[in-house]
């Protein structure tokens, strides 16, 4: 079994979650007392918000990236960015290691095409919603339509994010809003939601909507597990 590499801590509420995914997938995969191989480095999130707020994604990237060096020397044989922002600067720690980064749009796209999805509504940070490194990446190499909320909407998500899922805090009021602004882009012709930030599946999950949901922590996991427990690398 290859050796997964975790950077995580960008939220440690939602690492967590990749933990117990990535185990009960190599689990299920194996059976027995089989466990994921995981090397992980967890970075001080407030280092990285501070250079959100900022503006300064070449100074995150170059943290990420001596961090995502460190996973490698540790004896990784892939890499997972546990957070969906940070793959903004995917391409500046892919520069920086030479183990195979797994990017987390197109483990969440290649099961959107499998399930023949192609028009899709997006939630997730501020940076996620309204810049081109997901949805430019999601429609140009994979041909999927990206629907986002409104200005508003994006404002309260990118809220409930920061100041609460990633403080660990689950406000029914907050589920209630979410799942508000999901039957609006499905009204919108979205035949599905992604869960474009790694906190908001501890926030909404499919139990709670008839609209189809894709959980990025998840699918990310997934395709680690099924890279690292056979021979078939992507």
């Amino acid at each position: 079994m290859r050796v997964i590499g975790v950077l995580g801590g960008m939220s440690w509420e939602s690492t967590q979650g990749y933990y117990r995914a990535l185990n009960e997938g190599v689990k299920a995969a194996l059976g027995g007392f089989h466990s994921a191989k995981i090397v992980m480095v967890s970075v001080d999130f407030a280092d990285i918000e501070a250079l959100q707020q900022q503006g300064d994604w070449n100074a995150a990237g170059d943290l990420l990236a001596s961090a995502a060096q460190s996973v490698e020397r540790a004896g990784a044989d892939c890499l997972l960015i546990a957070t969906n922002t940070m793959h903004k600067v995917a391409p500046a720690i892919a520069k920086a290691i030479t183990i195979p980064l797994l990017h987390i749009a197109d483990a969440t796209a290649e099961q959107l095409q499998t399930d023949g999805i192609t028009r899709v509504g997006l939630l997730g940070t501020r940076f996620t919603m309204e810049q081109d490194f997901y949805i430019g990446r999601l429609e140009e190499q994979f041909g999927i339509e990206v629907v986002v909320p409104d200005q508003s909407e994006r404002d309260v998500i990118h809220q409930i994010i920061y100041q609460e899922l990633c403080q660990g805090r689950i406000e029914d009021d907050s589920r209630q809003r979410y799942l508000s602004i999901i039957d609006s882009l499905h009204a919108q012709g979205a035949q599905a939601v992604i869960l474009g930030c790694t906190e908001i599946a501890m926030l909404v999950g499919q139990c709670d909507t008839a609209v189809p949901l894709y959980d990025t922590t998840a699918l990310h996991a997934q395709k680690a597990v099924a890279w690292a427990s056979d021979d078939q690398a992507n």
